[in-house]
């Protein structure tokens, strides 16, 4: 089980680092998207969410205090998810559809990231290889 959920980690961590690569490397580009959707933070937002991706991704990817990593990636994508994928605004029947897949594959993301918070913050649930143990316990 401890391989298996290693793996889980390792293929949801890749998600957010790669993601966190995309806001340091085209900033500019992400900060126009964002004025165009009518999201706040401009460019320090964008900079903003990929330091809370990059970071709760390397945590929970190594298991350095994985709990708090994952509540990192629940505050990352909250505003993302309600912000850039508000697919109640869109009037195009297609923008819509694809705001409302990108907001539903995000709801599922922060229920996975809230699940990891549980595992990681557990200390009954055996969750294998990490460096540190957890900083909040449930």
């Amino acid at each position: 089980m401890d391989v298996v959920f290693l793996i889980a980690r390792v293929l949801f961590s890749a998600i957010f680092l790669l993601s966190a690569i995309g806001h340091f490397t085209q900033a500019d580009q992400m900060a126009q998207y964002a004025a165009y959707k009518k999201a706040p933070g401009g460019k320090f937002g964008v900079i903003a969410t990929g330091v809370l991706m990059a970071l709760g991704g390397l945590s929970i990817l190594f298991g350095v205090f994985g709990d708090v990593g994952s509540l990192l990636i629940v505050a990352a994508l909250l505003p993302i998810t309600f912000f850039m994928h508000a697919f109640w605004k869109e009037s195009d029947a297609a923008a819509k559809q694809t705001e409302q897949i990108s907001f539903n594959k995000n709801l599922a993301l922060i229920g996975a990231a809230l699940a990891f918070f549980v595992l990681f913050a557990t200390p009954a649930i055996s969750i294998g290889i990490t460096v540190t143990r957890n900083l909040i316990t449930l």
